[in-house]
């Protein structure tokens, strides 16, 4: 598909702020297409508060109800038996049978699609194969037999592979299923609590990240995201990208590549990294993405794992002398409660039938990050980037906390 054709947007974003949920009227029902379901997984921390509130405590919750699972894998640590017997949900063995809950027709609301953690394999480039696109493969085939498509959310990213990534985006553009997909991080909590107002000029932007190249560099991104695309003229893709590691990625922060002012701003954000020479920092998850913005903002992320914690974004903004720099935080208590704003997010769509804010955003971080960790299978060479002239209009909804939600 042209880049023209991918910009086209999906059926248009409901309301910028979240609803008032009082006017919510009948509870939403909900089938939910697993790969697993044990403590602390996202199936848990998503699905566990739609059963049991958003501090799955049995208090208040989201205004929807389970009415299926398909779950693809059952591990030792198991919940989804327990917790289906315990609230009455019946699991099916085909997602056809769940989206269905064993009807001729689609009952349901909506769909969750959580498709991380499990046993999948890896590939050469370092990619956890979950079957994302299977699922939505699953999802979209029941739709068509059934005639009738309702509102989907894909959790993490779309692909992981770009090929995979595009495929779920074009399908569900073309059958006009109202979609939504991403991180739960663009909506949590921000330390220092910061906005980038809407339409702003920000002349270079940088992410400082941590953990696992493909697990974490999709939160990177994605967070890094939420906040590119509030520049004024946004959206209109990526041109380019590139993986660097070793000393060539210290070489792009001498020549002005990536900013130092920037990184440092990034590293000095509490709590700060261990007293270390940054560039002493080692290992094959220790790596530059570099890209450059068809409008001609750059951008960068360095992946520093075993450094910092948490994700960091920092923006230069024109005019400004000093960059504004933010950390979104992971907050473990009570029970992982950024994702209760994502499954706001979610609940928002499941109501009104319209995506909360674009897909296209996961689009292009998905793509990102899949041409970065290519470059880097690629010795770590450069990809222009035509696929990713990705064309979005952002929405101005709001992160952790909210006045909406008592969480």
């Amino acid at each position: 598909m042209s880049a023209a054709a991918l910009s086209a947007a999906l059926p248009g974003c409901a309301s910028t702020r979240p609803f008032d949920r009082s006017s919510y009227k009948r509870p939403r029902k909900v089938a939910a297409i697993i790969t697993e379901y044990r403590p602390f997984s996202h199936a848990d921390v998503l699905v566990g508060k739609v059963l049991e509130g958003w501090k799955q405590d049995g208090g208040p919750g989201p205004n929807l109800e389970l009415a299926s699972m398909y779950v693809d894998q059952f591990p030792d640590a198991d919940m989804a038996r327990a917790m289906a017997e315990k609230h009455d949900v019946p699991i099916f063995d085909s997602i056809d049978g769940a989206v269905t809950v064993g009807s001729d027709t689609v009952p349901v609301d909506g769909v969750l699609c959580v498709g991380e953690h499990g046993d999948y394999p890896w590939n050469e480039k370092g990619q956890h194969l979950y079957p994302r696109r299977r699922f939505m493969a699953g999802i979209t085939d029941t739709f068509k037999r059934c005639g009738k498509v309702v509102p989907v959310f894909h959790d993490k990213h779309l692909g992981p592979q770009w090929h995979d990534a595009k495929w779920i985006y074009d399908t569900c553009k073309a059958m006009q299923v109202p979609f939504m997909a991403g991180s739960s991080l663009p909506v949590s909590y921000r330390k220092p609590d910061v906005t980038i107002p809407m339409g702003s000029d920000i002349e270079s932007i940088l992410g400082v990240g941590y953990s696992g190249l493909d697990i974490y560099g999709f939160h990177m991104l994605d967070v890094l995201q939420s906040v590119a695309e509030r520049r004024r003229g946004a959206e209109t893709g990526v041109r380019w990208v590139q993986c660097l590691q070793g000393d060539a990625m210290w070489s792009a922060l001498d020549d002005g590549r990536a900013d130092a002012s920037m990184l440092e701003a990034a590293l000095t954000l509490e709590p700060t990294p261990p007293d270390v020479d940054v560039r002493t920092v080692t290992g094959d998850g220790v790596a530059l993405f570099l890209f450059e913005y068809n409008d001609g903002l750059p951008g960068c992320v360095f992946m520093l794992p075993g450094h910092v914690e948490f994700s960091r974004v920092v923006v230069r903004l024109k005019g400004q002398p000093r960059p504004v720099a933010t950390m979104f935080e992971e907050r473990p208590h009570p029970r992982h409660p950024h994702f209760a704003f994502l499954l706001q997010a979610v609940e928002q769509m499941f109501h009104t039938g319209r995506p909360t804010y674009p897909v296209e955003r996961t689009l292009l971080s998905s793509g990102i990050l899949d041409r970065a960790l290519t470059s880097r299978f690629e010795n770590h060479r450069r990809r222009e980037t035509p696929e990713l002239a990705i064309r979005y209009t952002p929405v101005d909804y709001p992160h952790a906390p909210n006045p909406v939600l008592p969480v």
